[in-house]
This record gives structure tokens, sequence and C-alpha cells, in this order.
């Protein structure tokens, strides 16, 4: 199973990014476990520049923006 983070303060950006993660795994037909991370000490050891970020398998893959679904699913199937 993935393990995919959403890391961000919980604002708009952070909740819209958690959905597109969220449709592009159930589209892809996979599980996956969906953890918010919202303390900046944590957030701040994935060397993220500014949120929200999407981490899957602890792997940063997006900083600063919310990608495409298709984007996502990409990242999750690779």
């Amino acid at each position: 199973m993935l393990t995919v983070k959403i890391l961000g303060s919980g604002c708009a950006n952070c909740k819209k990014l958690e959905a597109v993660a969220r449709e592009a795994a159930a589209s892809a037909g996979l599980e996956a476990e969906f953890i918010k991370v919202t303390d900046m000490k944590t957030i701040m050891t994935y060397d993220l520049l500014s949120t929200p970020g999407l981490v899957i398998n602890d792997k940063l893959v997006s900083s600063g923006r919310i990608p495409t679904q298709a984007e996502v699913r990409q990242w999750l199937t690779a």
C-alpha cells in the first residue's frame, strides 16, 4: 500500500491537493494511506520550499503548487 502525505498548514490549497491525490489514487484503483502533516518541524525535514507539498512513499514529488490528477496518478503508479 502507498503512503501519501499532504504537507501544509491545512489551508484551502492543502485540502485541494488532498482531494486531487485521493481522486487520482481512486481512478488508478490504488490503495493508499493518506496522512496530513501540519507540524512545521516535520514538514521542513522534506526540504520543502513552499506548501502545499505532496510526498509519496517518503519522496517529495511536488511543492508549492497543486499538480493535475494525471500528474499525481503518474507518480502513484511509478
